[in-house]
């Protein structure tokens, strides 16, 4: 069980991660251009909303079944509160975005607070790998 959902979050990040950058790169474009926010954009927003949430469930059991995620600490707390964050973040875009009316608020809600999800996540897997927190060897 472990491995599988091991395998399963370490795949569904590439989804998240090319949804968050056509969901920026769509909000950013259709910004700049001045564009009528479509049925596309919501669809958009709703996948990345969906697939998020499916990685966020996933890395929540592994945090709980995982072996290694106790005595970590990036795991335990730098990684999850990270990554919580940007769930957060994404799902404000996503939520109160569909609310406006106006197309120009939609796609400056969706760029700023999606390229801050993005910094936010990229960030928390920069400071994991380069060992920046939790490094007790300094």
């Amino acid at each position: 069980m472990y491995i599988g959902l091991l395998h399963t979050h370490s795949s569904v990040r590439y989804l998240v991660l090319i949804m968050l950058l056509i969901v920026i790169g769509k909000s950013l474009l259709g910004l700049v251009s001045k564009k009528p926010f479509e049925k596309i954009d919501n669809v958009f927003s709703l996948i990345l909303l969906i697939v998020t949430h499916i990685q966020f469930l996933v890395g929540l059991i592994l945090y709980f079944v995982s072996p290694r995620a106790g005595s970590e600490r990036y795991f335990k707390f730098e990684h999850a509160f990270g990554m919580l964050l940007a769930v957060i973040l994404i799902t404000v875009a996503r939520t109160t975005s569909k609310k406006m009316t106006d197309d120009s608020s939609k796609f400056k809600r969706l760029t700023y607070l999606n390229v801050l999800a993005l910094v936010v996540i990229l960030g928390t897997l920069l400071m994991g790998h380069l060992k920046i927190i939790g490094n007790t060897n300094m």
